[in-house]
């Protein structure tokens, strides 16, 4: 903690900015656990520094992404839960980055508070330490800002950003796709962060009941259940890389299969999903049955069980589907590329 660094006038405006210090403090041992080769600077400084290991990779690209958790803070919120929210956060600008074929390096974090309750930060902060060891990253620096006026005093928002690198040669850019090109699924963990506010709308969340084990979810909760943190696939997916040409990968977050799978099809081609194929999570059917949601909004919202979508060659399939099993993904294909302007095509 900085020493003499206390202002009361501030204080008395809302901002307790030795609270600041008490957060960073409480979170250090959990960013610690992130580290990898790369970090040369410790939590503190201006900007976090991290040093480039180029072996290997000829011609180094380097690729981004942000992203938030969304409304999927409120179910925090309610459910008083904090420590998992950065799991999500993480993996939704990780499992973006990877679609490139690039490897994350670092992340950083950002969260804006109402007050900033030291306990609670350090709480969100661990889910993004937990995010960055999954994903292999580092967590190099974040800001917490205490915005009191701005945010009530018991919510908060929740963003990152992530850069990873991949060799130029090694991108994948889906020029090899063709006809007869196999798509397989990596299952997900949930609804992951999307599409909250209709389920929120669905449940009427702020009024239903969120912590009885219900039948229909296997004896979770609804809150239990919505909360499951995303699903963070780099691991699997770089062996993957390592072995077997994808010809393309596809995050399925908000907007569904019908936005997300045809942003890694080709002009020309389309991407032909069976929808018996597709194992439907439990969570999506009550989502569906209670909304009283049609299937095609459901495909268009949720990623109903599939988090991830990759497309190989044919001849390729069952060494795919063998190297994610080695690696933890229960993957299996869902259906194939065809010749047609339609995109994606669900029957």
């Amino acid at each position: 903690m900085i020493e003499n660094s206390k202002s009361i006038a501030y204080a008395e405006a809302g901002v307790d900015i030795t609270a600041g210090y008490k957060s960073v403090e409480l979170m250090k041992k959990h960013i610690a656990s992130t580290k990898t080769d790369g970090v040369c600077s410790d939590i503190g400084g201006f900007g976090g520094l991290f040093s480039l290991d180029l072996s290997g990779i000829k011609n180094p690209i380097l690729v981004s992404g942000t992203d938030g958790v969304g409304t999927k803070l409120k179910l925090a919120f309610l459910m008083d839960k904090h420590d998992t929210v950065g799991i999500d956060c993480v993996a939704m600008c990780v499992n973006d980055i990877i679609c490139g074929g690039a490897k994350p390096l670092f992340f950083l974090d950002y969260i804006a508070c109402g007050k900033n309750v030291p306990e609670r930060i350090a709480d969100i902060v661990k889910g993004v330490c937990e995010g960055c060891v999954q994903a292999g990253a580092a967590l190099i620096g974040g800001e917490t800002a205490e915005m009191p006026g701005f945010y009530p005093v018991d919510e908060y928002d929740l963003a990152g950003y992530s850069t990873g690198i991949v060799d130029r040669d090694k991108i994948i850019d889906n020029k090899t796709m063709t006809e007869g090109d196999v798509i397989i699924a990596l299952p997900s963990s949930g609804v992951h962060s999307n599409g909250f506010s209709l389920v929120r709308k669905v449940f009427d969340i702020e009024n239903c009941d969120l912590k009885t084990p219900l039948e229909e979810l296997s004896g979770k909760s609804l809150g239990e259940a919505l909360l499951t943190p995303t699903k963070i696939y780099v691991k699997p997916v770089l062996a993957l890389l390592d072995k077997v040409k994808v010809k393309g990968i596809s995050h399925i977050t908000g907007g569904g299969f019908y936005e997300n799978i045809p942003r890694s099809i080709p002009d020309g081609l389309c991407a032909v999903v069976e929808k018996s194929a597709v194992k439907v999570l439990p969570i999506f059917d009550l989502i569906a049955k209670t909304g009283n949601i049609t299937e095609r909004d459901m495909f268009n919202t949720y990623n109903m069980g599939v988090g991830m979508s990759i497309v190989v060659a044919k001849e390729d399939v069952d060494e795919a589907l063998a190297i994610l099993k080695e690696n933890g993904e229960d993957a299996y294909v869902i259906g194939k590329i065809e010749k047609s302007d339609e995109r994606i095509r669900i029957c």
